[in-house]
């Protein structure tokens, strides 16, 4: 299978061989670049194109605001209402008031309206029509009516209202784009953590700075105290610390030895290393990175289309509303043209679905930020919605709740003539000449060793050499069985029982102790499955190990359920099981034997995938081998979603408000709006929505 991490048979404890191996992108899901192109271009042109855009339609919403708004100074002067209001008439008037007020008019009407003239061009053409329509309509109703009187027709113009109304819906959308940018800002933060150039080591051993769209794999840099990483690779020479909090969300620095894996973008600490480039252009980690974030921004989810049609029901009830309004005022009603016509504007602007629109679009914007920051990458939008409902979560065993490596969970002494700590150095001295995994557990977890004359593999039975002039032996089972040494200790049993490895110690041919290793559980996994069962959530295992292993390990971070000796292919049928009682299902595993049972559930959780982020069958991908982090995950699904029902919230239930009073039924009361009122009580609308997406935090 592709974009797979490791291979790595779960029915038995074991190291597991890495691969390199790059993002694969469907067609539709390419990059803004050709896939030759190298790290820095690649992120810059994934960003900058989106951003280069969204900028220049600020610069053009800001420029229009301001010049409209200028204009719009001596069209109130020039207006017949405003001048009877300020008790201006006959002080300010002279010939031809009324063609330079038309003009000045013509201007706002054709400048500052031209945004929204272009686009009821466009909704019209993909049939779909919504806000861009509502605004053109009643800016184009306003101006031809107004001209008409000018030119001869009875009644009042209409231009002061008609420039306001478009001064008050230009900023409106100048201080949305704001918002989105600063919201879809994760992508130019993400190109921003690349260097500008590397330190290329040549062959001649000597340094030439380069820029990074030159290095190939293969190639040596040297990175200095305090510098960026330039490109994903392996350290060959040198020991320091790197910051990789802007990429996985790890807040403490990792140590990086010689063979360790650094990530391009991250910060070296305080010690000079030498790396071999491996990655460079669209293969590398932060390139991966970006395209799954602009992919999860730009995918729609189910709640976006719910959005979309409510808008477009909107839409639709605003210009029927509207001329029905227009209609029963100058009929039933008695009232003149001009007013019926401000009560049918004010209707179309007012009902503008802005905020519906951007109620969803700016909480993806913001979570999606939010979660590539902090190293959970959504591949799926509508798979990460729906971990909100999850309500039973499988986790796969081996590296995902412990860490894929032996370590000591237990140390037994037999007769009281040596220390544990003592048991443990001498074990580890004769098991350091060792390759075997249950031989670096032990040597792990030892506090040094000891000189050894004489070293002597046993074949299969373990090991054992000259320490201090004694005779050391470190053994399985199998060995004290085959020299019918017997042990008679109720505490060794127990540990058998739980499935752990037993590794017994003799010095000078008399057995002086045990001790046990497990596959070392991760810190984080009990606090893990402790928040999710407060979420509600059942907490599950599915592993290939034997029962007592995988009971000991369910036992010890509080697991509601496991399943036990489970082969790779049957992982998915144990999905189904889950699935069968009627729950919701998230499964979570490393992404390599638990592909189909990720495709199975409802949500598929790939854990731990490090460099290597396209994780083919997964909704969501976390960066780190962390289970805390799939309780944030389905945390910020459920914020998320809370966000997105508090935005939808508002504004359908302010239009429902909105609406009526545009429309002029609270006039016998006294209280009437006008477009400009209106279109200010929009703008609101929509910074309202705006402000709330931007609340949106992580939880952990």
């Amino acid at each position: 299978m592709k974009n797979m991490k490791h291979e790595m048979d779960h029915s038995h404890l074991g190291h597991s061989n890495d691969t390199e191996k790059p993002l694969e992108i469907s067609e539709h899901q390419h990059l803004a670049v050709a896939p030759g192109d190298h790290a820095q271009h690649t992120l810059r042109a994934v960003s900058t194109q989106n951003h280069n855009h969204h900028a220049m339609m600020i610069a053009d919403f800001r420029r229009r605001f301001w010049v409209s708004l200028m204009l719009t100074i001596p069209i109130l002067a020039l207006s017949p209402v405003i001048q009877q209001f300020l008790r201006l008439e006959g002080k300010i008037n002279f010939f031809g008031d009324s063609y330079l007020l038309f003009v000045l008019s013509s201007v706002v009407y054709f400048y500052g309206g031209w945004p929204f003239l272009k686009g009821i061009i466009s909704e019209l053409k993909s049939k779909a029509p919504a806000m861009m329509t509502l605004i053109a309509l009643a800016i184009t109703t306003a101006y031809v009516y107004s001209s008409a009187v000018i030119f001869g027709l009875s009644g009042e113009v209409f231009f002061w209202e008609l420039a306001t109304l478009i001064d008050v819906m230009l900023l409106g959308h100048w201080l949305e784009m704001r918002s989105i940018a600063a919201a879809s800002s994760a992508l130019e933060e993400l190109a921003r953590l690349m260097p500008s150039e590397a330190h290329k080591v040549m062959p001649d051993g000597g340094m030439k700075d380069v820029p990074l769209e030159e290095l190939m794999p293969g190639d040596r840099v040297l990175v200095k105290p305090g510098e960026k990483v330039p490109a994903d690779g392996v350290v060959i020479d040198g020991e320091t610390s790197v910051n990789e909090a802007m990429l996985t969300g790890e807040s403490v620095p990792v140590l990086k030895r010689v063979e360790a894996k650094v990530i391009g973008g991250s910060v070296n600490g305080e010690g000079a290393i030498t790396v071999e480039v491996k990655r460079t252009g669209t293969d590398s980690y932060l390139a991966q990175v970006t395209e799954l974030v602009r992919i999860a921004q730009e995918s729609k989810s189910r709640t976006q289309t719910l959005a979309d049609r409510a808008a477009l029901v909107l839409t639709i009830v605003a210009l029927v509303v509207g001329i029905t309004t227009l209609f029963i005022w100058i009929g039933p009603l008695g009232q003149d043209f001009v007013f019926g016509l401000a009560r049918m504007v004010t209707v179309m602007v007012i009902a503008c679905p802005h905020a519906l629109g951007l109620a969803i679009p700016l909480v993806v914007a913001v979570s999606t930020s939010l979660s590539a920051k902090s190293g959970l990458l959504i591949k799926n939008r509508d798979g990460f919605e729906q971990a909100r409902n999850v309500q039973a979560i499988l986790f796969d065993k081996t590296g995902t709740l412990t860490q894929g490596k032996f370590g000591i969970t237990d140390m037994i002494t037999l007769n009281g003539k040596i220390s544990q700590e003592e048991m443990l150095k001498y074990a580890a001295s004769v098991e350091a000449n060792s390759e075997h995994p249950i031989a670096k557990g032990i040597v792990t977890s030892a506090n040094g060793t000891l000189p050894v004359e004489g070293f002597k593999a046993i074949p299969g039975k373990g090991a054992q050499g000259k320490v201090n002039g004694k005779e050391i032996m470190a053994v399985s089972p199998g060995y004290l069985k085959e020299k019918n040494i017997v042990v008679n200790d109720g505490r060794i049993e127990q540990l058998a029982l739980q499935g752990k490895t037993v590794i017994f110690v003799l010095i000078d041919g008399e057995l002086i102790g045990a001790i046990a290793l497990a596959d070392i559980i991760r810190q984080e996994s009990k606090q893990a499955i402790s928040q999710l069962k407060e979420m509600g959530i059942r907490c599950m295992m599915i592993t290939g190990d034997n029962r007592q292993v995988a009971k000991w390990v369910a036992d010890e971070i509080g697991l509601d359920e496991y399943f036990a000796e489970v082969l790779p292919e049957k992982k998915a049928e144990k999905v189904k099981e889950v699935q069968s009682r009627g729950l919701k299902v998230a499964m979570t595993g490393d992404g390599v034997n638990d592909a189909p049972a990720l495709a199975q559930a409802n949500v598929g959780i790939a854990i731990g995938a490090g460099t290597d982020v396209a994780v083919a069958t997964a909704d969501v991908v976390l960066v780190r081998s962390n289970p805390l982090d799939v309780v944030s995950i389905l945390k910020l699904s459920r914020a998320t979603y809370r966000k997105m029902m508090q935005n939808l919230a508002w504004a359908t239930g302010y239009n429902v408000v909105a609406i009526p009073l545009a429309a002029g039924v609270a006039y016998s009361a006294g209280i009437l709006l006008d477009p400009a009122l209106g279109a200010a009580l929009m703008a609101v609308s929509t910074i309202i929505v705006a402000i709330n997406a931007s609340f949106l935090r992580i939880n952990k």
